[in-house]
C-alpha cells in the first residue's frame, strides 16, 4: 500500500514526515489535549521561552523513534524489522505522554502524592488507559487493521514500550518479560523508554527541545548517536550499542540531564511556584467538577480514574480557579493571585545532604520543605555501566567500558540530594520570626550548606 505521509515543520528537527495512522491519532481530542499542557510545568513562570507543550514533544519523539528504528534496521542481518514494527514504535513514541495531567509532573509528582499519598499512580499508567480510550472512542481499530497492525500483539507491544511489561510475574516465568515481541527484537523496547540505561529518544527530544526554549546550550548530539548506533547480541538479548569512541558523548548526555535539572527543572523559584499551584489545587480539589462517562462527576484529583473526564483536564484549570467568583475557591484563588502578582513563598535556604532522612515534626504549616534529588537517571548508579559498546575492528562484539578507562575526570558520585526550605508567609514579621525558628537554627549550625545561604 502506498503511504502518503504528512509533513510537519518542527523547530527542532526541521521538516519531518509522519505516517497517516499517526495523523489519525494526532487528530483526536485526546491527543490535541496535549496542546494545553506545558512541557515544563511551572518553568514558564521563570523562563519566558518555556512555553512549549507536550503536543510538539510527543510528535518529536514519534519522529525520532522511527528514525532510530530504521537505523537499527540497517544494522540487522538475521532478524528483519517489519514496517509494522516501526509503526508500533512510532505510535508508542507519539502516545507515551498522553497521561500527563495539568502542568505535567506537578500533577502526578506533587498534587496526587499529597492528595492521595497511599495511591500508587503515575502518568505512564494513564497514558496506556488514554491510548485504549483514544482508539476505542475514535474508531481507530479499523484504521490500525488497515495498516496490518494486530489488535492483540501489536497493541500490547505499544503499551509495553510506554510502561514496560504489562504482566511481569507471568512473563518472567517464561524467561522473557514482554509479550508484544520476542527476545529476537528486544532492542525495540530500548527506543522510546529505555528501562535498561535510560538512553532513549524521549530524552533526545526533550534535551534538544527544552534547551531551545530555555535558551540553553545542548551539548549532546543525538544525530551522532544515531549514526554510530548498532544492534549487538548481549547475553542472548539484542541491545542497541554504540561505538566505543562515543562514550564521552554518552557522558555528555547524562551531564546535560543533570545540568537541565540543576538550572531549570529544579530551579528554586520554579519549585516555589509549583508548590503554590499544588497548594491551590489541594484547596480547590473538591470544588472542581468534571463530567465523565455516564454523566458521573469527578474532582481534580479523581479525574484520572475516568478517561472521558481526564480528557477535559488541562492547564486551563489554573485560569478556571484564578478567574472564578466562587466563595468555595476563594483560598485557592488567592494563592494563584499571589503567583500572578509575584508575591511568592520565600526561599529560606537549602542544604546538600548525604541521605534524604527528614524528621516529619520539623514541618510546621507555614513552612514547605522540598527534597530534590539530582542524578544521571539511574539514582546513585552510573547509567553507562548498563550500556554496551562495540569497536571498529569488532562491530558485532559488545562490551562494557568502565569509567576508569574513559577519563579520570568523570564524577565519582552520580546522585545528590538537596533539601530546600520555603516560608509561605512573606510579611516582614513572619520572615523575621522564620529566621529564629528552631528548624532554621538547627540547620544553620550544620554544614555544608549549598551555594545559597540562609536568610
Amino acid at each position: 500500500m502506498q503511504v502518503l505521509n504528512c509533513v510537519f515543520n518542527d523547530p527542532i528537527h526541521g521538516h519531518l514526515e509522519l505516517h497517516p495512522l499517526l495523523i489519525k491519532i494526532i487528530d483526536t481530542p485526546q491527543f490535541q489535549r496535549l496542546r494545553f499542557i506545558k512541557q515544563l510545568g511551572g518553568a514558564y513562570f521563570v523562563y519566558p521561552g518555556a512555553s512549549h507543550n507536550r503536543f510538539e514533544h510527543s510528535i518529536g519523539v514519534a519522529h525520532l523513534a522511527g528514525e532510530l528504528a530504521r537505523q537499527s534496521e540497517l544494522q540487522i542481518t538475521k532478524n528483519d524489522i517489519t514496517d509494522e514494527d516501526i509503526l508500533c514504535v512510532q505510535i508508542a513514541g507519539l502516545c507515551h505522554d498522553l497521561g500527563h495531567g495539568p502542568f505535567s509532573h506537578l500533577y502526578d509528582g506533587m498534587f496526587i502524592k499529597k492528595q492521595h499519598p497511599d495511591k500508587e499512580w503515575k502518568h505512564e499508567k494513564a497514558s496506556i488507559e488514554m491510548f485504549d480510550y483514544l482508539v476505542e472512542v475514535n474508531g481507530l481499530k479499523k484504521e490500525m487493521e488497515k495498516w496490518n497492525l494486530n489488535l492483540t500483539n501489536d497493541v500490547v507491544f505499544i503499551k509495553e514500550m510506554i510502561d514496560g511489561p504489562l504482566d511481569t510475574k507471568t512473563a518472567q516465568d517464561k524467561g522473557w518479560s514482554y509479550k508484544g515481541r520476542g527476545k529476537e527484537k528486544s532492542f525495540l523496547y530500548e527506543i522510546v523508554s529505555n528501562k535498561r540505561n535510560g538512553i532513549d529518544v524521549d530524552k533526545f527530544d526533550y534535551f534538544a527541545r527544552d534547551c531551545h526554549h530555555l535558551g540553553m546550550k545542548n551539548n549532546f548530539d543525538y544525530r551522532r548517536f544515531f549514526h554510530f548506533a548498532r544492534v549487538c547480541e548481549v547475553d542472548g538479548d539484542k541491545q542497541i550499542c554504540v561505538r566505543d569512541k562515543e562514550v564521552s558523548n554518552i557522558y555528555n548526555m547524562f551531564h546535560t540531564r543533570y545540568y537541565l535539572h540543576k538550572r531549570a527543572y529544579q530551579h528554586k523559584v520554579k519549585g516555589i511556584i509549583e508548590t503554590m499551584i499544588t497548594d491551590a489545587f489541594l484547596k480547590a480539589d473538591e470544588h472542581i467538577e468534571i463530567k465523565g462517562s455516564g454523566g458521573r462527576m469527578f474532582t481534580l484529583s479523581t479525574a484520572m480514574d475516568n478517561m472521558e473526564a481526564y480528557t477535559k483536564l488541562t492547564d486551563h484549570v489554573f485560569e478556571q480557579i484564578l478567574f472564578s467568583s466562587s466563595d468555595d475557591l476563594k483560598e485557592a484563588r488567592e494563592i494563584l493571585e499571589r503567583i500572578i502578582s509575584r508575591d511568592l513563598y520565600k526561599f529560606l535556604g537549602q542544604k546538600l545532604i548525604e541521605k534524604p532522612d527528614l524528621n516529619e515534626r520539623l514541618q510546621p504549616e507555614d513552612f514547605e520543605i522540598s527534597v530534590i534529588t539530582l542524578d544521571y537517571g539511574k539514582k546513585d548508579k552510573n547509567p553507562v555501566d548498563y550500556m554496551h559498546f562495540y569497536s571498529k575492528e569488532k562491530p558485532d562484539k559488545a562490551f562494557k567500558l568502565p569509567k576508569e578507562e574513559v577519563s579520570q575526570l568523570l564524577p565519582k558520585n552520580f546522585s545528590e540530594t538537596i533539601v530546600r526550605i520555603f516560608c509561605k508567609k512573606t510579611d516582614d514579621t513572619s520572615l523575621s520570626a522564620a529566621k529564629d525558628h528552631p528548624l532554621l537554627k538547627l540547620w544553620k549550625n550544620q554544614k555544608p550548606w549549598g551555594n545559597n545561604q540562609l536568610i
